[in-house]
């Protein structure tokens, strides 16, 4: 059998204890430490009751600990390029969160980092791996529906983040939808190379006075040919929204909610189902266990995991093209970057 992966995680917050729960069940890994410059009382007591034997203010105690084979950074966006250029420098492989970062050169510095120091980099878009998805872009690659001509994707968010998220969050298209640009290139298999991008805050006005929009829209031109219509909110009132459609040469392919049951009946008050997942941790929670094994994999085979340092390097590029769009009113070119 296998020795599991040593592992020591960066951040508890939200997003790191959901990481910390996933993997201290996976036989795959081991969780040496937790580290968090802002860990409290109650969040250290919080990962002991889990089985975390070590939690500690200081991240360069899972940097400096030779025992420690791989890291997972779920720490705030603006310390992932310098916490994966410590651990490519310690030799360790890197499972980090998505963006890599807010600023491009930081992300080449990382890269860079990671690619002298021989490691593993995977990025976090938990969408490809969920399964629905997966295997709507298998229809997609594998010739069912022929060229692909058109792509639309929907993605909501049950509720705003608090406003002091906002303010630090990047921006709507940099923080959330990112995730589609990442999905509009594993889809199509296709670079983008414009981006027309607009929005709108009426879902909370509160976040136009932080700089922001509640609700983003993106037009996508691809090299291939083919036209990427995105659009995303942060308010869906019924829950997690989440559908894909792909239009093709010889056919279409779409991907509707998961439910929380299939149940439909009909009653004299009219049609009713059951609802949609609340929110990402129940609409993705499959996707963040098989993400994770597939990082597993990547560092035991020492190969090229399924979501790479450059992948996040495009959608951050995307990213800003939207961003740079919604501001100029106007077509933006997206960057092109040789790593």
């Amino acid at each position: 059998m296998k020795q599991p992966i040593r592992v020591g995680i960066l951040g508890l917050g939200r997003i790191g204890k959901m990481h910390a729960a996933n993997i201290l069940t996976m036989k795959e890994f081991e969780v040496v430490c937790g580290a968090d410059p802002f860990l409290t009382e109650e969040t250290e007591r919080e990962m002991q009751e889990l089985g975390i034997p070590k939690c500690t203010k200081d991240p360069e105690d899972v940097f400096a600990d030779p025992t420690i084979d791989a890291v997972i950074i779920c720490s705030i966006t603006e310390t992932h390029s310098d916490f994966i250029i410590r651990a490519a420098k310690a030799g360790k492989d890197i499972f980090c969160e998505k963006p890599i970062d807010h600023d491009v050169g930081r992300i080449l510095d990382a890269l860079r980092a990671v690619k002298q120091a021989d490691v593993i980099l995977q990025v976090g878009f938990m969408h490809r791996f969920d399964r629905h998805h997966s295997a709507l872009q298998h229809k997609i690659a594998d010739g069912t529906i022929g060229d692909i001509e058109v792509l639309k994707i929907t993605s909501r968010d049950p509720a705003p983040p608090s406003m002091d998220y906002i303010r630090s969050s990047g921006g709507i298209y940099v923080d959330f939808m990112i995730h589609d640009f990442d999905m509009a290139r594993f889809l199509t298999g296709s670079e983008v190379t414009e981006v027309f991008a607009t929005g709108t805050s009426v879902c909370d006005p509160e976040i136009a006075a932080c700089g922001d929009v509640g609700s983003g829209h993106a037009v996508l031109r691809f090299a291939n040919g083919a036209i990427g219509i995105l659009e995303t909110s942060r308010r869906s009132s019924f829950g997690h929204d989440q559908r894909i459609e792909a239009l093709g040469s010889k056919g279409c392919v779409m991907n509707d909610n998961e439910y929380e049951n299939n149940v439909r009946f009909f009653t004299q008050d009219g049609f009713h189902g059951a609802k949609v997942p609340y929110h990402f941790p129940e609409r993705y929670k499959d996707a963040y266990f098989v993400e994770l094994r597939d990082f597993a994999q990547a560092v035991r085979e020492h190969t090229a995991p399924p979501v790479t340092g450059f992948d996040g390097l495009q959608a951050v590029l995307i990213a800003e093209a939207a961003a740079r769009s919604a501001k100029s009113g106007k077509l933006e070119a997206v960057e092109t970057i040789e790593v």
